[in-house]
């Protein structure tokens, strides 16, 4: 599994070389403009297609620009149940260091957006330590009169889960110090935010505990402009997440007795076609057909999804974006299960039976809605998919929900106010390979907080967020029933230093 995200990942930055190399062998042959450089004719596109990946700028306004942005950041946390053991409340706390780069390089027909987040973050929690924190994302583009190639790559090494930012001290962190600096947007200023689309599903992962962990995202998609007012899409991908380590938690049947848990590998490939027509500059349809094909590290679980949707969307340049898309959902699992009535596979062992593959099918529904409103001073985002995913490492694929929601203010010159919560509930696909004796899991969060500039390049933001995981029937054990809650409170103050941008035109 691992060999074949390297693979990808090296293929990738060849074409992001390669795509540079002849971007800049253009620029050399290009007849110089009047200040000695090529202008960029990129622009952003207000009213992108409704089924691509990026979803429409509600500020297109901008010039799009070449520069490098580096930051410095520091935060300090105070932890409750940091390991989140159900019923946990020790309180420690967590300090974080991390440095930040974000490259955006436009050309005539090309652009080249990277950002980079590395750093450490200390745990004073006897058993977790000091951990450290990665993210790359790279987004390549190719520009010509009817279309887009886009060649994207997104690389984390983090000690948790990235639904809820809680690597980062919880979102309300990570939206103060880099989501408002473009960090994680892939050059947000030339090429506009990226929606949660059907690919991509593995990307959610729900924190049980510190277990650090590799997620990696390799994506291509195209966009053809077929007449003036239709156009077709295609995005193909590759995912994995594979962890480091497992969990100790103490089963409160054994006394102090401590087990552990053995979080899920996975694999995935996804692909989609849509077709879209625009009805007039503020409406638009489409029909999307997609595929996914996850595989796990447990021997023999794997499953097929199709999903076929019908798209409306409704945009207000520069105010509004509202997407809503729905359409049945065709699940096949490919389980073992074990051919003794009632046992599981992974109770076979030593009794006698054999193991063979089975074949299960069934049809639900999957969709998603995002409407996004930017007020004179207010801006607003909220968002609901559901769809198969990979199971948070906890399943070995769920059927998942996930709702979320964001909203922004200034409070004055120097004030601004943020907030932000999101849902999400995870139901069993198949049940061999799974970390915990439960049937489905739900976690939930909500944040808030304050940012202040001090000086151009200095700002300061407080915050605070609580977390809430929670198993139907059991803790995260495969041996015993137990409190089946699992809280954290986070409460972080931090400093972010950002020069002025470095332009590179």
């Amino acid at each position: 599994m691992m060999m074949k995200g390297q693979i990808l990942w090296t293929l990738t930055l060849l074409l992001l070389v390669g795509s540079v190399a002849r971007a800049q062998n253009e620029n050399s042959s290009a007849v110089p403009s009047a200040y000695g450089q090529d202008t960029p004719d990129q622009s952003v596109d207000e009213n992108p297609p409704i089924s691509a990946v990026d979803q429409a700028d509600l500020a297109p306004h901008a010039a799009p620009e070449s520069f490098l942005l580096p930051g410095l950041h520091f935060s300090e946390s105070v932890e409750s149940n940091v390991e989140n053991s159900t019923g946990g409340s020790d309180v420690s706390p967590v300090t974080r260091a991390l440095a930040s780069l974000t490259l955006q390089k436009l050309w005539k027909t090309y652009g080249v957006a990277a950002d980079y987040i590395g750093g450490v973050a200390d745990y004073s929690e006897g058993n977790i330590g000091l951990q450290q924190l990665q993210q790359l994302d790279i987004d390549n583009r190719v520009n010509w009169k009817r279309g887009q190639l886009a060649i994207r790559d997104s690389f984390s090494y983090l000690p948790e889960g990235n639904f809820g930012f809680g690597a980062y001290g919880g979102g309300g962190a990570y939206d103060a110090g880099f989501g408002s600096l473009g960090a994680g947007l892939l050059g947000s200023s030339a090429f506009g935010g990226q929606s949660s689309a059907f690919t991509g599903g593995n990307g959610l992962g729900v924190s049980l505990g510190v277990v650090p962990r590799i997620t990696n995202l390799g994506l291509v998609d195209v966009i053809e402009d077929l007449t003036p007012k239709s156009s077709i899409t295609l995005a193909a991908g590759y995912a994995l997440v594979h962890f480091y380590g497992s969990l100790l938690v103490q089963n409160p049947l054994a006394g102090p007795l401590e087990e552990n848990v053995h979080f899920i590998g996975s694999s995935e490939y996804t692909g989609q076609i849509a077709y879209d027509y625009t009805l007039n500059p503020r409406n638009q349809v489409a029909l999307s057909y997609g595929y996914q094909y996850f595989n796990f590290s447990t021997a023999g679980t794997a499953f097929h999804s199709q999903v076929v949707q019908l798209m409306y969307g409704h945009r207000i340049s520069g105010r509004m974006d509202f997407i809503v898309s729905a359409g049945p959902q065709f699940t096949r699992l490919n389980e073992q299960e074990c051919n003794l009535p009632t046992i599981p596979v992974t109770s076979c062992a030593g009794l006698g039976g054999s193991v063979s593959a089975v074949g299960v099918s069934n049809i639900g529904a999957a969709g998603r809605a995002s409407l996004r409103y930017k007020f004179p001073k207010t801006s607003l985002a909220l968002t609901y998919q559901r769809y198969d995913t990979s199971g948070s490492g906890i399943f070995a694929g769920a059927e998942t929900n996930i709702a979320q929601f964001d909203v922004a203010r200034p409070l004055g010159r120097v004030w601004d106010l943020f907030a932000d919560a999101g849902y999400s509930h995870n139901s069993e696909l198949q049940v061999p390979g799974a970390a915990v004796n439960a049937t489905s899991f739900s976690f939930g969060y909500g944040g808030i907080g304050v940012h202040r500039q001090f000086t151009r390049s200095l700002r300061g933001f407080v915050s605070y967020q609580f977390n809430d995981l929670g198993f139907n029937t059991a803790c995260p054990l495969n041996t015993t029933d137990c409190a089946n809650m699992a809280h954290n409170q986070v409460g972080s103050i931090g400093l972010d230093w950002t020069p002025r941008p470095i332009r590179l035109d």
